[in-house]
């Protein structure tokens, strides 16, 4: 028995090995540092051009000129994208009727084609006027004068925004459950007061992360509007590289703007949404790179252990 014994002892548990899953990572990891050694000894790419046109004065401005759409696009497309949802989930068959009307038209028309509908407005419209029955015009204004090519972009951007924010406002809404309602109208909440109170903090769980999918992609789309000749990083990279015949590197510069542009946006929406899901996730990451870590779970770190 002490002879079984001892050779029970000696025995060790040897973990499986994984080859195929280390050479697919290697055979992945020599095309990744083959591109990027392509990349950074090809004199095409023009390194040096891309570095100095990078922080120029009119690449600057164009980010900023994004930066500005995005803003007034997301706020303003968010805010009646969320009247839009409250319409279509009302009992007004009005309302509803209205709000799914509004939606269905400006997603199924692409923007480019909003873009150049409000650029061209005047073509409709030549004069837009304010009148009182009975009084008569207290105000006038030409069409042309009015619309400019910055607020034809920004109303684009905006009815644009706000139709698929009021979907993506309205499911968040929908995923509210009933019992929460019923229970804030027991103790005695107004309706104002369920909205803000009840229904809204548990909606922004569901809404955050399409929301900030759709920002990050209204922030590309802003590059439209360089068809009006507005002038956005894409526009002020053209105007350089119509004038130096660059055009690989100056479309390399509005690349890695737009990439640190969206990067930062990924970074905040990942802490607004750890924000708002507090408590309902067991392991909550504390740090953005911790979530996108392929290795940040303990059942990760134990499968890589093993292989």
């Amino acid at each position: 028995m002490s002879e079984v014994r001892d050779h029970t002892d000696e025995l060790k548990i040897v973990s499986k090995r994984y080859y195929g899953r280390w050479l697919s990572a290697l055979v992945v990891l020599l095309c990744v540092v083959a591109m990027a050694h392509s990349m950074m000894n090809n004199p095409r790419f023009e390194w040096g051009v891309i570095a100095e046109n990078f922080t120029g004065p009119s690449i600057l401005q164009g980010v900023l000129m994004t930066l500005q759409l995005t803003a007034i696009s997301v706020i303003f497309g968010f805010a009646f994208g969320t009247v839009l949802a409250l319409m279509r989930l009302s009992s007004n068959p009005v309302l509803v009727a209205v709000s799914w009307a509004y939606t269905w038209f400006f997603r199924g028309v692409p923007m480019l084609v909003q873009l150049f509908l409000w650029y061209n407005i005047a073509a409709l419209y030549p004069k837009v006027a304010l009148s009182i029955p009975g009084i008569g015009e207290i105000w006038s204004a030409q069409s042309n004068a009015l619309i400019s090519p910055f607020s034809a972009a920004a109303i684009a951007l905006v009815m644009h925004q706000s139709a698929y924010a009021a979907e993506i406002v309205r499911a968040g809404i929908q995923s509210v459950g009933n019992g929460q309602i019923e229970a804030a109208r027991a103790l005695g909440y107004r309706p104002s007061q369920i909205f803000c109170h009840t229904v809204l903090p548990q909606a922004m769980r569901a809404i955050m992360p399409p929301a900030g999918n759709e920002i990050i992609g209204q922030l590309k789309t802003t590059a439209v509007v360089s068809v009006i000749s507005l002038q956005d990083v894409l526009f002020s990279a053209q105007i350089i590289y119509q004038r130096t015949y660059e055009v690989i590197p100056l479309l390399l510069v509005a690349t890695l703007w737009y990439l640190l542009m969206t990067s930062v946006l990924s970074v905040g929406q990942f802490y607004v949404e750890r924000y708002f899901g507090r408590g309902i996730s067991r392991r909550e990451k504390s740090r953005f790179w911790q979530a996108a870590s392929p290795v940040s779970t303990p059942e990760a770190k134990r499968s890589i252990s093993n292989g």
